[in-house]
């Protein structure tokens, strides 16, 4: 397996897109908003990325200027109802093209790569990590200390 695209590098801008919850309203996530988001991908979900997510959910900051969501690729996949998480769907693909975490091969082809992004108040792509392998957890400390890094970082006085 690969991915079909060449991932945003940290710094770019991020693009605003459209996902659908599992209620069909369409949410969106990333671009330049004034809140801090914690993006996760995986290709699929089992009991460790459950915890992972749980883990990573009770250490958040708790405000209004922050989420957190969790994208997959199809519809195949339930909710797994992790608090202060959004489940979202790439039903039409478009999270997966700009920001390019789709897999591209067997087994998992279309899938989500495991993937992590924090997008800063400026819409700007903070912080990224992808899973080597995608049983491997993320570095649920870092990523939560990038958040609060990230919530701090931006003045909104333009460059800091």
């Amino acid at each position: 397996m690969r991915l079909e695209e060449q991932p945003l590098d940290i710094g770019y801008a991020s693009e605003k897109v459209m996902l659908k919850a599992p209620d069909g309203t369409s949410q969106s996530v990333g671009g330049q908003d004034g809140k801090t988001h914690l993006i996760v991908t995986v290709p699929f979900i089992d009991d460790n990325c459950i915890a992972e997510l749980q883990a990573i959910g009770k250490a958040l900051p708790k405000a209004d200027d922050v989420t957190a969501s969790l994208i997959v690729a199809a519809t195949s996949h339930e909710d797994p109802k992790v608090e202060g998480f959004r489940f979202l769907l790439d039903s039409d693909e478009e999270f997966a093209d700009w920001y390019g975490v789709r897999l591209s091969g067997e087994p998992l082809d279309g899938e989500l790569t495991k993937a992590l992004f924090i997008i800063s108040k400026d819409g700007a792509l903070y912080y990224d990590e992808f899973a080597k392998n995608l049983h491997d957890p993320f570095n649920a400390e870092t990523a939560v200390r990038k958040v609060y890094a990230a919530q701090e970082c931006y003045t909104g006085k333009g460059c800091h």
